[in-house]
C-alpha cells in the first residue's frame, strides 16, 4: 500500500458514486476593508478524490477563500461544508477540533516551527489527536522520505532551503490523511524537478485518500495536474475552457 493511501474503511465515500460532495460552498462572499468586494455568488463542490485548480489575477482573494474553507476566515455571505459539517453551526473550538483531524493545509509562509525537529513538525497534525508518538514518530519519517527528505528527520528549519522548506509544510499537511487538502502555490519555491515529484504527492493523496483537494496555483504546469481548472473573479469561480 502507498505511504500516501488510507486503508479501505478510511476512503470517505470513493466507492459511493451517488455520495455528497466532501467539500460543498454556496453563495459565498466575502469583502475587504475599503471596502472592496473580493468576491459575492462562489459556489463549489469537490467530490472524493477530486483535485481542482484555482486560478486567477494577484489581490482577487484566492488565498482569503482557502482561508475561509479551512474555517481560520469567515465569509460575509453563504456556508461552507466540509463532510456535510457546515463550518457556520461550529463554535471556535469544534473549527479547531475539525481543523486537526480533517483539513491538511500547505501554506505559502509554510510555517515551520524552528524550536521542533523536522520529524517533529511533520508529526504534529498527529500528535495533537493521538496520544502515539511512536506511530506519529514513524509515520513522520514516512512523509518525509516520500518528499525526498530522507534522513533528514532530526534536522531543523534553519539547515534547509526555502523549496526543502516547502516538502515538510507538504509531508506535514498529508501525514493525518485529511479528507480536505488545501494548498497555496504548493510548488512556489521548488525547481521544476522537484516541483513534479510533490505535484505528483499532492495529487496521490487526494486521489489515493479520496481526499477533496483544492490547490491555488499561478503555474499552468502545477494546474494541469487537476481535474478542473476554475478561475476566481469578483462574480465567483468560473471553468476554464479546455481544462
Amino acid at each position: 500500500m502507498s505511504v500516501l493511501a488510507a486503508p479501505p474503511k478510511l476512503l470517505h465515500g470513493l466507492d459511493m458514486p451517488d455520495a455528497p460532495p466532501l467539500l460543498a460552498v454556496r453563495a459565498l462572499g466575502k469583502s475587504v476593508p475599503g471596502p472592496r468586494r473580493l468576491f459575492r455568488h462562489l459556489d463549489l463542490e469537490v467530490g472524493a478524490g477530486e483535485l481542482v485548480a484555482i486560478i486567477g489575477e494577484s489581490g482577487v482573494g484566492k488565498s482569503t477563500l482557502l482561508n475561509i474553507l479551512a474555517g481560520l476566515d469567515e465569509a460575509d455571505d453563504g456556508s461552507v461544508a466540509i463532510d456535510g459539517i457546515d463550518l457556520g453551526t461550529l463554535d471556535e473550538t469544534a473549527r479547531t477540533r475539525l481543523r486537526r483531524e480533517r483539513i491538511g493545509f500547505v501554506f505559502q509562509a509554510f510555517h515551520i516551527l524552528p524550536y521542533l525537529t523536522l520529524r517533529q513538525n511533520v508529526a504534529l497534525p498527529l500528535a495533537l489527536v493521538s496520544p502515539d508518538n511512536a506511530a506519529a514518530s514513524t509515520r513522520a519519517e514516512e512523509m518525509l522520505d516520500a518528499v525526498g527528505l530522507d534522513g533528514r528527520g532530526n534536522g531543523y528549519a534553519r539547515d534547509l532551503s526555502g523549496g526543502e522548506l516547502q516538502r515538510v509544510a507538504i509531508a506535514r499537511a498529508l501525514v493525518h490523511r485529511p479528507a480536505l487538502i488545501l494548498a497555496d502555490e504548493p510548488t512556489g519555491n521548488l525547481d521544476p524537478e522537484t516541483a513534479a515529484r510533490v505535484l505528483s504527492l499532492f495529487a496521490d493523496a487526494v486521489r489515493g485518500n479520496g481526499a477533496a483537494g483544492v490547490m491555488v496555483t499561478h503555474s499552468d504546469a502545477s494546474a494541469a495536474i487537476a481535474d478542473r481548472v476554475l478561475t476566481l473573479g469578483a462574480e465567483g469561480l468560473v471553468e476554464r475552457r479546455g481544462a
